[in-house]
Order: C-alpha cells, then structure tokens, then sequence
C-alpha cells in the first residue's frame, strides 16, 4: 500500500498506527474518569472521546457511545468554519444541538492537534454534565415548549482557551448558571484535561513517525474501513423495507405516542445502503426532538448493530450509508427553537430499536429484536439539600440496567442499559451513590420471567427502590416504555413493560407517568420496573438445557418453561428435563 508520495503503509504498520491512535483514545477516557468530579461521568462513565481529522472527518472512536461519537465531525467542522484563527493552544466547547452537536447537556471539548505549524488532527472529549444551567435541575427537560424553556447555557465552539490560558470569563459566568459550580468546574477541568492527553501523546506519535506517514496512515485506514463495509454489505440480500416503532404518549403534545418511522433500501451491487428518515413527523413543542447528530447516529447505530462487530466505525464506512432526513422533523434537523434536550434517548432509542429490527425482515439470522429503553427511576436525575454536609446536590443516576435484545446468535445482555449505551457505560454501585448522596437504596434485583421469550431471549428488566435519608429529594425522568414495549422479531415474544411508582410512607401507591418530575420526602420511596428486551425467534426452538439454566439462576420461572417453551422440568433426569415429554408438548403445541 503505497500512496502517491511513495510512502508505504504495510498491513503491520497499518494495525501497529491504529491500534495506538485507540490506545490514545482510551488514555483520554481513563483522564476523564479519574479526574471528573460528578458521579455521572465517573461512575457511569456517560462520556465519549474520539478523534477526527484536521479536515474534520471522524477517524477513531475505541469504546465511545454510539449516540456520542458519530456528530463529532460536524462539530469539528463548525469550529473550523466559526474560527478562521485556529491556533496551537487553543479549546473550544460546543453543546449547540443546532450546529452538530447532541444535545445541550454533552459539553464538548475540541483541541486542535498542531504538528510543525499543521493543523492535523482534534481531539474530541464530550462528557455528559450533572448541570448545566436549565430551568429545572435536570439536564433532561422532556416538557420544555422551546430552548428557551428549557433554559441551558448554550456555547456554539466557544473558544475557552487561547494560548493554553483559560478565559476566565467565560467560567465565571458559566459559574454563575450551575447550581453545584464546583462540581461542573471539576468536570470542566477533567474534559479539557482528556483532550489535552489527546494532543500530547499524538504530537510525540508525529514526532516518531512524521506527519506525512500519519496522513498517509489516515488515508489508508478509511479506505481499509470502507473496503469491510462493502464486504459486508455484499454479503446481506438486496432489499427495500420500512419499519414503523412507537414512543408512549407524551402529553399534551402527542396523547397517542409519536411514531419512529424508517425505511432502508439495501443495495449489495453498490455496497451502498439508503436510510431514509423524512417521513417522521414535525418538530414538536417538548423536549424530545432529536438533534441532526442523534437522528444520524440513532439510524447509524441501529444498522452498525446488524453488521460484523470488527468494522470500524469511521467516516471511511460511513461512506456507504445514505441518512435522508427532513428539515424540521422530530427526527431529522430540528428548526430552532424546538428544544433538543433529550436527544440523546427515548426517541434515539426508539429509533435504533426500529432500525434494528427492519434488519430482521431481510431473513433468518438478520437483525436484533428491540432493546429495553426508557429513562426512568435507575437513570433519574436527583437533586436537593445534603444534610450531611450542609451543601446542594444535582447528580443522574445510572443504577438501572434495562434489558438487552436478543440476536440471532445469543441472548440479551443484563447489563446493557439502553440501545443508545450498548452496553457501554458503567452501572453506579449503590455503596458509592449512598456515600455521594444522601440516598438509600431499599432494592435492586432482576425481575424474574420477564425477558422476551424466543429462540434466543431477551434479557430480564429490573427493579429498583430508593428514597431520601433527610430532607426532601426531587426525582425528575423523562421516561418511555410504560405504554409500547420492546418488541420481539421473527416469532420472538415481546418485552416487558416499564413501571414508575411513589411509595407513600402510609403504604399506599401512586403510579407515575412519563416525563415525570416527582418530589420524594423521607419515609417514602420511588420504584421503577426497567422493561425487558425482545426475543428473537421461535420459543420453542430453544435449547431446553438454557431454559433449565435460565430457571436455576432465576431468569424464567418453572411456569413459563412449561406454558412459553413447552419444557417439561423434572428433578429425576440429569438434564434437569424429560425430553418425550418436552418433545411431545413442543409438538402439540406446534
């Protein structure tokens, strides 16, 4: 592989370079999640680091988060179209939903990587905040009519940094927006820190390799990308299919739910896939429309999660996917002043869900069932007055799991949290959280026979109780899942629902609805039912010995072995089943 400058890049050097340029990017996530103050961001590790060209295209992302990572491009081509000026030194923050970003609560940091006066590279550090400044003392305000409502501190590539000097402006005023200013300084700091490790360690990768091997690399490694995602599309059958999911209702803007609609052409002569979103509907007064990056990165995501797992994700495979979207749409590019403010789920996990199981109409072994979703009592947002230390407190939880979605190879993951997440983040631990907060957890366990039935089940939803220790808690969630559960796919059985309540100190129960906001006093408590995923396939094409495993380790129920799987469990044989009279109930049945 030699380029036109003559210079080489054999397949070793070529692993060897993109390898290190993901182990820069995990340094930047280990700096974050060391240095950060909120428990959001070093607990739930609800961040993303990536690293994008100097001409702005997205190049590597490790480990980031689907709805993180693939609108960091846009947001370096903003900055470099704001600022003719681009210097060594300098940091800029973008949060602009408007102008490529997520949404307002993901504080980006951008550095522009200098190398002998070239501008080669920027690193990208985008760390969701505790706070930043809205009307409620939630980053997620699903009943906002417009930003304005809202009410977030939005900074379009705002140059933070000149010369390595901080604007010390800039802070004080954001400082004075931020209910817990030192925590956000903290998280502040702990940003532009991870991209700052970025900047160094690619500058001495340069020095070693020079530059015009670098860019030869980065050329090379696109390409080498794009060539996967053609494989890959070659290998699937040429098809056009629509889909059509469904968001709870959102009242008063929505009282029957808001429809996620997709269609996907697959094109395996082009290696070329089209996904058109242009025929949801408009932009809505309320807090739910998405942001020009998670409508891409939702439809990117659902169609990255039904493809082989070792493609890269870059602008080099994104060069076969077409996203059509609409000016205006509640899934699309919103028209200002729609308020974006959760952006980054309940419709974004709607629309990957959706994306994700349209690929299961192209046949057996296709796509995903749906995954559980729904930010609801675990992923909360908690506020108010620490006794303890006679201090204020504003912090997302992320103790909840949701379920995962089957595949057509392999059950759902426990720990997935929602299909935005993948995965990917980490699960709070009750010790830390009670030790940060002045919260205690009453409960936190799966729920037993909940995951969608199927060849491959989906994985059991959860539940979760916690409540003040003293003074009063607000609890605010902008929640989903409660009406239209995951569904299954391909004969798989669908989710469980999710569930919110208040418990009342006097023992009685009061359900909440979605996009709650909830004011907890000491002696009562909130639960919430996480839902379930989907199943893929035929229940009774399951292997019994899994069922007989799923029973002993408390995921299914001896009742729904026999009534879902037609698996007739018996104590008396060593598989744990009888096997005639599995295969008999099974035929019957069938």
């Amino acid at each position: 592989m030699t380029n036109e400058k003559g210079i080489e890049i054999d397949p070793v050097l070529l692993a060897v370079l993109a390898n290190r340029f993901d182990g820069i990017i995990r340094e930047m996530t280990n700096t974050m999640l060391r240095s950060a103050r909120s428990a959001v961001i070093n607990s739930a590790r609800d961040f993303s680091c990536a690293i994008c060209t100097g001409d702005g295209e997205l190049f590597a992302v490790a480990e980031g988060l689907p709805i993180h990572i693939f609108g960091s491009d846009v947001q370096c081509r903003v900055m470099k179209e704001y600022h003719s000026d681009l210097a060594e030194g300098d940091c800029y923050l973008h949060n602009d939903p408007y102008t490529g970003n997520t949404h307002p609560a993901d504080h980006t940091f951008l550095v522009p990587v200098f190398f002998e006066g070239e501008h080669l590279f920027t690193a990208v550090a985008k760390a969701h905040q505790a706070d930043i400044g809205n009307s409620i003392p939630s980053t997620y305000a699903a009943g906002a009519r417009d930003i304005y409502e809202e009410g977030a501190l939005i900074f379009p590539a705002v140059r933070i940094q000149r010369g390595y000097e901080m604007n010390a402006d800039f802070v004080r005023m954001a400082q004075k927006r931020i209910r817990i200013p030192s925590q956000w300084y903290g998280d502040f700091l702990a940003g532009i820190s991870s991209a700052r490790v970025a900047e160094k360690r690619i500058k001495e990768l340069a020095q070693k390799y020079g530059a015009q091997v670098l860019k030869a690399f980065v050329k090379e490694w696109l390409a080498y990308s794009e060539r996967r995602m053609i494989a890959a599309i070659r290998e699937l059958p040429a098809a056009s299919t629509s889909n059509e999911g469904r968001h709870d209702s959102v009242l008063p803007v929505a009282p029957d739910g808001i429809p996620v609609r997709v269609s996907l052409t697959i094109r395996p002569v082009d290696a070329m896939i089209d996904a058109d979103l242009t025929e949801n509907v408009d932009n809505l007064p309320c807090g739910l429309n998405l942001s020009e990056a998670t409508s891409t990165s939702g439809v990117l995501a659902g169609i990255f999660n039904c493809l082989p797992d070792d493609i890269p994700r870059n602008a080099g495979s994104f060069r076969r996917v077409n996203v059509k979207l609409r000016d205006g749409a509640i899934i699309g590019k919103p028209k200002f002043p729609h308020s974006c403010s959760v952006a980054t789920t309940n419709l974004a996990d709607r629309l990957i869900n959706t994306t994700g199981s349209a690929f299961s109409k192209l046949g057996e072994g296709q796509g995903l069932a749906e995954g559980a979703l729904g930010l609801g009592i675990g992923m909360a947002v908690i506020s108010g007055h620490d006794h303890r230390f006679d201090i204020g407190y504003v912090n997302q939880l992320h103790i909840g799991t949701n379920g995962g979605p089957a595949s057509p190879s392999a059950d759902g993951w426990i720990t997935y949290g929602l299909p935005v997440i993948s995965g990917l983040m980490y699960r709070d631990s009750v010790e830390i959280d009670e030790l940060k907060h002045p919260v205690v957890f009453k409960r936190l366990g799966l729920l037993e026979g909940t995951g969608g039935a199927g060849k491959f089940r989906g994985s059991p939803g959860s539940v979760v109780e916690y409540g003040p220790l003293e003074s009063d808690m607000t609890v605010i969630f902008p929640g989903d899942g409660q009406e239209y559960a995951p569904r299954g796919v391909r004969g798989g059985h669908d989710g469980a629902k999710a569930g919110r309540w208040l418990l009342k100190a006097d023992g009685s129960e009061i359900k909440l609805a979605n996009a709650c906001t909830v004011l907890v006093s000491k002696g009562e408590f909130v639960r919430g039912a996480d839902c379930s995923g989907g199943g893929y396939g035929n229940a009774f094409e399951r292997d019994p010995a899994r069922v007989v495993e799923d029973v002993a380790e408390g995921y299914e129920t001896a009742e729904r072995a026999a009534s879902i799987y037609g698996v007739v469990l018996s104590a008396d044989t060593d598989q744990g089943f009888d096997a005639e009279a599995t295969q008999k109930r099974r035929s019957l049945a069938s």
